[in-house]
């Protein structure tokens, strides 16, 4: 991988550019200048239509059903989360304009570039098999719902439509969002006048408290900041040039709105009596009227193709972003095709019990984001009066090694997760003896691993 000087321009002519029906054939190398270009608008909606989904609905129905909270106190721990989770997400999106790389690639100043295979390996498996199996799972229950199709054929249809966009790459993307974005906008915002003129939002809950309100507000985060690991993929392509309070703002907004609106109206939602025995998607959409309840089962499924796009996109470019030498048919297209493949079959998988898989899903990515991301805010911190042009070298430096990155990594998942872990099939010390406290994982994953990164990198060396 070479690196162009910082403000440099290449006189070559581009070959990929703005094109949208082409194949993108670049990785995780840098992005030539000739080859960048869009504007920071186009982050709004590519960041708002994958959330118009049901997953995002699904936030909201847990915080109720399975929580215990009533409607106000799950809407009070989903904004909090949401909010801190695209604050971060549009910091991370600057990364993208100012190196021209992945968001994991990014991560080789914090981890070094051989310490940072493992964030962008667990990355690759949580967006590419994780996630991808969530959205399909619900696109799934959606499609059969409407045309009664069995859950297994309803599944490989969305997913076949999920991997194509992927394969082609990142300016289709952004084209499928944008269309996308107008269609979800108005189809939900009606679902949810719907929902709110039956739902009982003056329901006393099932007695959450503290716990579930943590609970909540970690799911939320969970959700939310789940994304920050690919922020730069999609603002990779942007000019070095582009306005960087507008590069930060749009998909913050995008995300920001997008998640608390949904969530809110899933909370809504859960307050009303759903058929016995009825899917998920079912229950959701079974007080609306027939037409609408349909348009909405055509938006769910919209809504997925859109999160998948992004997230099997995603998982390809943390593959790249490892730094392996890979034969040359394997590039990022044929790494969508196999992390798409490896999603379904998690997605099959899950067809029996998606509910509560998806519960612990939602937990569980926030115990690695946490740490994570306080160890990439901490070193954006400490590089802010390094040079750019130093630092696009440290990014193809194979030889570069940050051990402090690694070790406040793996301290802080060891520390928080037997500690504070709140889940279905295992309990931590803490909330096993105070239950109040619900699950902090993320919060203390995310402060211990800043905390003694910041330590370890001002460390004499």
């Amino acid at each position: 991988m070479t690196t162009a000087p910082t403000g440099s321009a290449s006189a070559t002519a581009p070959e990929y550019g703005d094109k949208v029906i082409a194949v993108e054939t670049a990785g995780s190398e840098p992005i030539p200048d000739a080859e960048r270009h869009g504007s920071p608008l186009q982050l709004l909606w590519t960041w708002a239509s994958p959330n118009i989904e049901f997953a995002t609905v699904y936030i909201g129905v847990i915080s109720v059903l399975f929580f215990g909270l009533n409607f106000w106190q799950a809407t009070a721990a989903l904004l909090l989360g949401t909010a801190l989770g695209s604050l971060t997400h549009g910091i991370l999106s600057l990364d993208g304009p100012r190196f021209g790389v992945p968001q994991m690639a990014v991560g080789r100043f914090s981890f070094g570039y051989r310490g940072n295979l493992l964030p962008s390996g667990v990355n690759a498996l949580v967006a590419g098999v994780g996630w991808f199996a969530v959205n399909s799972v619900s696109a799934a229950f959606a499609l059969n719902t409407l045309t009664d199709l069995r859950p297994l054929p309803s599944l490989l249809l969305v997913v076949a439509a999920e991997i194509v966009i992927g394969f082609i790459g990142h300016n289709f993307v952004h084209a499928f969002e944008k269309y996308a974005f107008p269609a979800l906008t108005v189809v939900f915002l009606l679902a949810g006048v719907w929902t709110f003129k039956d739902a009982d939002l003056g329901g006393a809950g099932a007695g959450g408290g503290i716990g579930g309100f943590l609970l909540a507000f970690s799911a939320a985060w969970g959700y939310t900041a789940g994304w920050n690991p690919g922020a730069s993929d999609y603002s990779r392509y942007l000019p070095r040039t582009a306005n960087r309070f507008k590069t930060a703002l749009y998909p913050a907004v995008g995300l920001f709105v997008s998640v608390a609106i949904v969530s809110v109206i899933g909370a809504a939602s859960a307050t009303i009596a759903a058929p016995e025995g009825a899917s998920p998607t079912a229950a959701f959409t079974g007080h609306l009227p027939g037409w609408l309840s349909n348009l909405v089962l055509l938006a769910i499924i919209l809504g997925a193709v859109s999160a998948n796009a992004i997230n099997v996109y995603s998982s390809a470019m943390s593959i790249t972003s490892l730094g392996l030498k890979l034969p040359p048919w394997l590039g990022r297209s044929a790494i969508v095709v196999l992390a798409g493949v490896a999603g379904t079959a998690a997605a099959w998988a899950s067809l029996a019990d998606a509910g509560h898989a998806y519960e612990a899903f939602l937990l569980v990515i926030a115990y690695w984001v946490g740490p994570w991301l306080g160890i990439v805010l901490v070193e954006r911190w400490l590089q802010s009066r390094t040079p750019d042009d130093v630092l696009a070298r440290r990014l193809s430096d194979s030889s570069f090694a940050n051990w402090p990155g690694m070790t406040a990594l793996l301290v802080g998942i060891v520390v928080s997760v037997p500690l504070f872990s709140n889940q279905e099939k295992y309990v931590g010390w803490v909330p096993e003896r105070w239950p109040s406290f619900g699950d902090i994982t993320c919060l203390v994953g995310f402060a211990l691993s800043a905390g003694l990164y910041a330590v370890l990198r001002r460390a004499p060396r």
